[in-house]
C-alpha cells in the first residue's frame, strides 16, 4: 500500500510535533498515579489499608485495559483522527481527575472515577505511540521513547506535586487534572498526523487477535508483558517503600515524595537512551540488555531491603532508569511487524494485554507487604518479569522477520 514520503523541510515539522506531542502526553499522563502519589493522605482520611487504597491504582489498571480493549476491537486509532481522539480522551480524564478530588468521598466511588480515568487513558497513550509513529521510520525507536519517557515523567509527576505542595490530597489531584486539561488543548491546536500515516482503516474486529495468531507480533507481546509485570508494579509501590525507609530514618514525608518522583522520573532519560541506542543496535537485543539491567537491580533491592537509605538510592535510581528503558521498543516492533492500516489496533491490543498483568502484579505486591514490611519477597518476584522477557525477546531476535525491526538490525 502506497504511503506519503516526506517533503523536503519535513523535519523540522517532525521534532516540533514530536515535541509538542512529548509534552501532551506527559501533561495527560500525570493524573495517572495522582492516587498513588497521596495515598498515605488519603488511606488517613478514609481509614483504608494500604491493600484497600491500592484499589485506587489498580482501579486506573482495569479502566485503562476496558478502554483498550473497546479501542482495539472497534479499531478506533485506525478508524478515527488520532489527534482528535487523543483530545476528547485528554478531556475524558481531566474530568474524572477532577471528580476524585471534589466528589469522591470513599475507596467506592473513588475507585469509579478512577476505572473511568483509566478508560480515558486508553484514548492518550496508544493514540500518542501511533502519532509519533507516523512522524519517522528511521527514527522509530527514538520517536517512540519520547512518548515513553513522557509517560515515565507524567506518571512521576503528582509526587513532585505533592512535594511541593503543602496541602491535602485534593489540591494534589486537581492540579494533575489541569495538566490533562492542557494536553487536550495543546495536541488539538498543534499536532497532526505525519507523512508516514496510513490511509483509515476499514471495520475489521477480527483484526485484533492478529497479535496472538503472527509469531513476530506475539513474541514482541510477550517480552512486553514480562516488561510490565515489573514496571507499573515497582512505580505504584517504591514510594510507598521509600516513605517507610525514609520515616525510618527520621526523614520527612516530603523528603520521600521528592526520592519517589527522582526514582521514576529518572525513567526519562533511560527511555530516551534506550531508544537512541535500538535504532542503531536493534530492538531485541537492546530491549533484553535492559530487563537485565532492572531485573538485576530489582534482586539487589530485594537482598539490601533492610540497608540504609544511602545504600537504597543509587540501586533504585538505576532500577528507574532500566525498568523503562525498554518499554518503546516493544510498540516499535509492533509498529513495524504489523500492517500499516492497523498499526494503532495492534499497538492498542498489546497495551491491553499488558495492562491487564499489571493488575495481577500490583495486587500481589500489595498482598506480601500488607500484613508486614515483606518487601524482599515482593521485589524478588518482580524479578521474574525480566527473566521472561529476555527468553522472549531473544527468541524474537531469531525470527526471519525481525529484519523488518529498526532497518534489519533486529
Amino acid at each position: 500500500m502506497m504511503t506519503l514520503q516526506p517533503a523536503a523541510g519535513d523535519g523540522a515539522r517532525k521534532w516540533r510535533s514530536l515535541g509538542l506531542l512529548t509534552l501532551a502526553e506527559l501533561l495527560a499522563l500525570a493524573p495517572w498515579f495522582s492516587a498513588a502519589a497521596v495515598a498515605p493522605l488519603i488511606q488517613s482520611e478514609w481509614g483504608l489499608t494500604a491493600g484497600t487504597a491500592a484499589w485506587l491504582t489498580l482501579a486506573v489498571q482495569l479502566g485503562f485495559v476496558a478502554g483498550t480493549l473497546v479501542s482495539g476491537v472497534l479499531n478506533l486509532p485506525d478508524r478515527f483522527d488520532a489527534s482528535r481522539l487523543f483530545a476528547v480522551s485528554a478531556a475524558g480524564v481531566a474530568l474524572t481527575t477532577t471528580g476524585l478530588a471534589l466528589v469522591a468521598n470513599g475507596p467506592v466511588d473513588g475507585a469509579v472515577l478512577r476505572f473511568l480515568t483509566g478508560a480515558c487513558m486508553a484514548g492518550v497513550y496508544p493514540p500518542g505511540l501511533k502519532l509519533a509513529a507516523t512522524w519517522t521510520r528511521r527514527h522509530r525507536g527514538l520517536a517512540l521513547s519520547l512518548i515513553v519517557g513522557a509517560l515515565t515523567v507524567g506518571s512521576a509527576s503528582p509526587h513532585l506535586v505533592r512535594a511541593l505542595l503543602d496541602a491535602s490530597w485534593r489540591p494534589v489531584v486537581l492540579v494533575t487534572a489541569g495538566l490533562a486539561l492542557a494536553a487536550g488543548v495543546l495536541v488539538l491546536g498543534g499536532v497532526r498526523q505525519g507523512p508516514f500515516a496510513a490511509p483509515a482503516a476499514r471495520f475489521n474486529p477480527r483484526f485484533a487477535l492478529e497479535i496472538v495468531r503472527a509469531p513476530g507480533l506475539r513474541l514482541a507481546t510477550l517480552g512486553y508483558l514480562g516488561h510490565q509485570w515489573e514496571l507499573y508494579a515497582m512505580w505504584a509501590w517504591i514510594p510507598l517503600f521509600l516513605a517507610q525507609v525514609v520515616a525510618k530514618e527520621g526523614g520527612q514525608p516530603e523528603l520521600a515524595a521528592g526520592l519517589a518522583f527522582a526514582v521514576i522520573a529518572v525513567g526519562g532519560g533511560g527511555a530516551v537512551a534506550g531508544g537512541w541506542i535500538a535504532d542503531r543496535m536493534g530492538r531485541s537485543v537492546t530491549a533484553a540488555g535492559a530487563m537485565a539491567v532492572s531485573g538485576s537491580a530489582a534482586l539487589a533491592v530485594a537482598l539490601l531491603v533492610d540497608g540504609p537509605l544511602w545504600v537504597l538510592l543509587p540501586i533504585m535510581l538505576v532500577w528507574g532508569f532500566s525498568v523503562i528503558a525498554d518499554s518503546a521498543q516493544f510498540s516499535a516492533a509492533i509498529s513495524e511487524l504489523s500492517p500499516s492500516q492497523y498499526v494503532g489496533t495492534t499497538l492498542t491490543m498489546q497495551i491491553c494485554i499488558g495492562f491487564l498483568l499489571t493488575f495481577v502484579s500490583i495486587h500481589l505486591v500489595g498482598l506480601l507487604v500488607d500484613g508486614g514490611p515483606h518487601w524482599a519477597a515482593a521485589f524478588g518476584v518482580l524479578a521474574l518479569g525480566p527473566v521472561f522477557g529476555v527468553v522472549s525477546m531473544l527468541a524474537l531476535r531469531r525470527r526471519p522477520e525481525a529484519v523488518q525491526m529498526a532497518g534489519g538490525r533486529r
